[in-house]
């Protein structure tokens, strides 16, 4: 599919495109609607839209300039300016950044841009398809050596190595431990992995996006560094060095681990942690001690903070404490859940996480404790069963499983804590009503992390949408969009409240793309702005 991006102030029109067009039918994908251009430039230097529908006037950057940047950056781009009769002048400045078409707000009807848009696809599929085997044939050579290269090292680490020598030959071939050369290894840890994984809709997807970043800073690096994708979560880092040069090279590898962690986040909006081994490697033995023991730094990595860089220690966690003080922590969240109390019950979760983190509790011991917690919280408390049977202990066991920080598993015991910390009249409006508008109402507090369309919804319920709709305003009092609005509002309060994310942050974790937008809609449910709501 090709990408498409919207950009318009005026919000109507924004919300007429984006609901009137069956963009997939087209074969088009919605990949942003901003109000304006600043917005759609920040998320077009991470993902380039083919086809760009802009206003000419818009605040902090105007159409012209937006199309004038895009196309530096991408040359082939399609673009559709939206105007009113006043700007016509503006229009022949258009016609020279090769705008394919004009069109009058006044009269726009979405119907008109169908005949448009299959013109667009038709000419990008014939464009598309002469490049294609050129380009195919460069990417499977590319996948090629990666999964060659993944391989070899997934060998290296779990088998015994029978020939040191036969190795080194094989790892040259990769530009590894040449004669005289030792390398320095690290570990890198994706942070925050079950959103990102959501945010990219596959493993395969994340890593693929991961290791170009990635690749593409090494490239450029004085240093030579190796990237191994191990799996899709971890990747390690090996850095090249020839002993006795005057350069320090864990001050050299530490530099280039800043650069690919602010790079990742810049480009992708993902964060990586990373942890640098304690000595350098070389010799193969050597070189498989050292990524073995990085492989099991499950302690430090568990307590490692997001976006952090440190030298690889032994870790000597704290073991069978935890749960003498588990009658405590349960009676106080109790209280504050059935107190309804939000603030103070995130507070009190938050406080028992960062005991948690000061003492050093042994990982897995610490995600027994809180698994029990929440299993524990869901049976006393009437007002968690709203989190329907879909949560069984299993489900969640196989999530927490699979958390291998102290942030991420707060996160995860947030999300599953904050049904029963919405307020009256907001996750409980469904309370006693049709089991399909309950579904929709589970649905929507497990998703708040991206966006969430009445359609998506609708499916997942195996009902027509329009039929949705209806139901879901006449049991509830309100629209679909309005539950959905409101509900975000009130995450995002409770975000506020609860953490140091910035503004821009929590607007990202609750699926907005335009910060702007996401300032004014809660100002429209709260009175104040997102820092007024803090102070």
């Amino acid at each position: 599919m090709y990408k498409v991006m919207l950009a318009d102030d005026d919000y109507p029109v924004i919300e007429l495109l984006s609901d009137r067009i069956d963009w997939e039918g087209l074969g088009f994908e919605l990949i942003g609607a901003h109000e304006d251009g600043e917005g759609a430039w920040k998320q077009a230097q991470q993902v380039m839209p083919d086809l760009l529908v802009t206003d000419i006037g818009m605040p902090k950057m105007d159409g012209l300039e937006l199309t004038a940047r895009m196309k530096e950056r991408k040359p082939n781009l399609r673009t559709v300016i939206l105007s009113c009769h006043d700007e016509f002048q503006y229009a022949r400045q258009a016609m020279r950044l090769n705008v394919q078409e004009y069109l009058l707000k006044d009269a726009l009807d979405p119907e008109d841009l169908v005949p448009l848009l299959q013109r667009f696809k038709a000419s990008m599929d014939e464009e598309r398809q002469t490049s294609w085997e050129q380009s195919r044939l460069k990417v499977l050579v590319n996948e090629t050596q990666e999964l060659r290269k993944e391989k070899f090292f997934r060998h290296f680490i779990d088998q015994p190595i029978l020939s040191s020598e036969q190795w080194l030959h094989e790892a040259r071939e990769f530009g590894l431990l040449f004669e005289g050369e030792a390398c320095l290894s690290a570990i890198g840890f994706i942070d925050r992995y079950r959103r990102l994984k959501q945010r990219f809709s596959s493993d395969e997807t994340l890593r693929f996006a991961v290791g170009n970043v990635i690749e593409e800073v090494l490239s450029g690096m004085a240093l030579r560094g190796l990237h191994i994708g191990y799996d899709a979560r971890r990747s390690f880092f090996l850095f090249s060095h020839k002993p006795g040069i005057k350069t320090n090279i864990y001050d050299e590898a530490e530099r280039c681990l800043k650069t690919i962690r602010d790079m990742l986040h810049k480009v992708l909006g993902v964060h990586m942690s990373f942890i640098v081994g304690e000595r350098l490697s070389a010799s193969p033995v050597s070189l498989k001690a050292q990524l073995l023991e990085l492989l099991n730094s499950e302690t430090q990595r568990f307590y490692l903070g997001e976006g952090g860089i440190v030298k690889r220690r032994a870790a000597k966690p704290r073991v069978g404490e935890l749960f003498a003080h588990y009658d405590q922590a349960s009676a106080e969240l109790r209280e504050m859940l059935v107190g309804r109390t939000p603030k103070e019950a995130g507070e009190a979760a938050n406080a028992w996480i960062s005991r948690i983190r000061q003492e050093g509790y042994a990982p897995e011991e610490v995600k027994d404790w809180t698994l029990k917690l929440l299993l524990d919280l869901k049976l006393k408390l009437h007002s968690l069963h709203f989190i329907g049977a879909g949560d069984t202990a299993d489900t969640l066991h196989k999530e927490i499983f699979g958390i291998d920080s102290l942030n991420e598993l707060r996160d995860w015991l947030m999300e599953h804590l904050q049904v029963a910390l919405q307020p009256e009249g907001t996750a409980r409006t469904a309370a006693g009503k049709r089991a399909d508008v309950k579904e929709a109402c589970r649905y929507v507090s497990l998703h708040l992390n991206r966006r969430i369309s009445l359609e998506e919804v609708a499916e997942h319920l195996h009902l027509n949408a329009s039929y949705f709709s209806r139901l879901f305003k006449k049991e509830t009092g309100i629209t679909f969009i309005e539950y959905v609005t409101r509900m975000k509002m009130e995450r995002a309060k409770e975000l506020l409240d609860q953490t140091l994310h910035s503004v821009g942050e929590i607007c990202e974790q609750l699926g907005y793309d335009n910060q702007s937008y996401f300032i004014k809609t809660f100002k429209a449910h709260a009175g104040v702005t997102p820092m007024e709501y803090r102070r």
